[in-house]
């Protein structure tokens, strides 16, 4: 069991270096992006399912291994293949890859974590295992929380599969039409950092709070329903 760990490792580690040496992330940028566009476009208008395949795939590995470019590629989608099909085709792609990472995460570390910190980490679990969908939801949608830092976390818990894997392709909609809309008239966009307004973070964040509502209501319930000394 051991060396099927260290195969995962280094394979991990073999397409990490692989991006860094070949500088990949150079096509990973607004830059290129727009540079590119016509040429993509052009080769998506003559072979429709294999370039939706090809960039869900590299939108799959670039998720699950947490490289950098996922705001390019979700921009990539819009351009590529407008608003809606691009929302679906990032959407998609980018669950899967999260939750590759969340396994291979789980399937790596987990037992050792709980076995060190499981009395600690027990009523996190717990709390979890009842109502995880409503907190992944919330980080998910309020933009303060690393994506792929997320991914990783919730593979040491005993967040169910299933709860991330719905939590995920909900909580990133959202956040990536927003980016997908913008890929679609790309030519206004000049810099990442101008397509997500403090309004439109403020609108993710107060969904991110709604999506607690459920949690903060039970706190309330159990706190009424104990007894007074």
């Amino acid at each position: 069991m051991q060396w099927k760990k260290i195969l995962i490792v280094l394979a991990g580690g073999i397409l990490v270096c692989a991006f860094m040496w070949f500088h990949l992330g150079r096509f990973l940028t607004l830059e290129a992006l727009k540079a590119n566009r016509q040429n993509l476009v052009e080769y998506h208008a003559a072979h429709r399912s294999a370039t939706a395949a090809g960039f869900m795939a590299i939108y799959i590995v670039q998720t699950a291994l947490s490289l950098p470019g996922a705001a390019v590629l979700s921009l990539a989608a819009g351009a590529i293949f407008g608003s809606v099909m691009g929302t679906v085709y990032a959407n998609i792609a980018a669950t899967i890859g999260a939750t590759l990472a969340f396994l291979v995460t789980r399937y790596l570390l987990r037992d050792a974590i709980q076995k060190r910190f499981g009395t600690k980490l027990e009523a996190l679990n717990r709390e979890l295992e009842a109502r995880g969908l409503n907190y992944l939801l919330f980080l998910r949608l309020v933009p303060l929380f690393p994506f792929f830092l997320i991914n990783l976390a919730a593979g040491l818990t005993r967040l169910p599969l299933r709860t991330f894997i719905l939590g995920t392709m909900i909580g990133i909609i959202p956040g990536g039409f927003v980016y997908v809309n913008a890929g679609a008239s790309l030519a206004a966009v000049t810099a990442l950092s101008d397509i997500a307004s403090p309004r439109v973070l403020g609108s993710f964040a107060l969904l991110g709070l709604f999506s607690l509502l459920p949690v903060l209501y039970n706190r309330l319930k159990r706190g009424k329903a104990r007894p007074h000394r």
